[in-house]
């Protein structure tokens, strides 16, 4: 039976399989994020913005069917933590790909041609 505890089992054993897996999560998730070249961090971070934003959406659902306030006041914490993740997400994206773009130059060896009348 699922959930079933017997007498010297001081742990359920669901809660010890979520536990390593939980723990195995973690540890390839950094493993998979420390592999990652810098060129590729710009495109995994507007994907990851994209799962965060369905979660949200997930957490207004769930928060929409809440019934005790305790569950509402969990979901609307779900909801502002999800909220400000995607916010956050989407600001470091942004910042990411301003490295990116090309500076204008001032002046510069075009200005000194003109100036030489030519």
């Amino acid at each position: 039976m699922i959930g079933h505890r017997s007498e010297g089992e001081a742990v359920d054993q669901n809660v010890l399989l979520g536990a390593y897996v939980f723990m195995l999560a973690i540890f390839l998730g950094l493993e998979v994020i420390n592999r990652v070249p810098g060129t590729l961090h710009t495109p995994l971070m507007s994907a990851t913005n994209a799962i965060h934003g369905i979660v949200l959406l997930g957490a207004m659902i769930v928060l929409g069917d809440a019934d005790s306030w305790w569950l509402q006041a969990i979901g609307f914490v779900a909801v502002v933590a999800g909220a400000a993740n995607v916010v956050g997400g989407f600001a470091v994206t942004d910042r990411m790909l301003e490295m990116f773009k090309k500076k204008p130059t001032t002046g510069g060896a075009a200005g000194s041609a003109q100036g030489q009348g030519r």
